[in-house]
């Protein structure tokens, strides 16, 4: 099971909150808040260290489903991630040293930081979203699998010809299904012409 899909989110909104507490922080400067946002960089660090883990236990699994522009993509997209992760490690240490060393100079060096990584985290969830949605359409994919396993109109069909025929008129009316798995069903129907 991929958790990447599920946990993805969390790393995309606990730096926000915790630069919303960072910005808060520098315009009270207040001790608890001080507190509050450090743990805040804290648990939003540990979030991204998390996600690029299930990141990099789900990729292996889609690599071969997604085109040879989504596999560049994907290679790039789990490099980022990684330095995406040890720069949020990087920042929650920054932070907290800051926090328990009363140096507001490290807390607001750290805050400016996580606010260029929760940018920089939101063009590697929009990179994300362009893998799946552009290279790998998993939907489509679904879409055909489930047509093939669950079809009546295929058990009722007469012979082995009208059933082929009908996958053909499905396959053709989903747009941009993975382009390796379409490229091996029409090896296969090909094989069965020449038959």
């Amino acid at each position: 099971m991929m958790l990447h899909p599920a946990t993805v989110h969390f790393a995309m909104v606990l730096p926000v909150v915790a630069s919303v507490f960072g910005v808060i922080y520098l315009a009270k400067r207040s001790e608890g808040m001080g507190k509050i946002s450090a743990r805040a960089t804290l648990i939003a660090a540990l979030a991204v260290i998390g996600v690029w883990y299930t990141g990099t236990q789900a990729g292996p699994l889609i690599y071969h489903f997604l085109s040879p522009d989504g596999q560049k993509e994907l290679l790039a997209h789990k490099a980022l991630g990684g330095y995406l992760a040890i720069a949020m490690g990087i920042i929650a240490v920054l932070q907290f040293l800051g926090c328990k060393l009363k140096k507001v100079a490290l807390e607001a060096l750290a805050i400016i930081l996580l606010l260029g990584a929760t940018g920089t985290i939101f063009l590697q969830g929009k990179d994300g979203g362009e893998i799946v949605y552009e290279h790998g359409q998993p939907f489509e994919m679904y879409q055909l699998t489930d047509y093939l396993n669950n079809s009546d109109e295929l058990e009722m069909a007469d012979d082995v010809d009208a059933a082929v025929g009908m996958v053909k008129k499905k396959i053709d009316t989903i747009s941009k299904v993975t382009p390796a798995k379409i490229q091996n069903l029409k090896t296969v129907e090909k094989e069965d012409d020449e038959d």
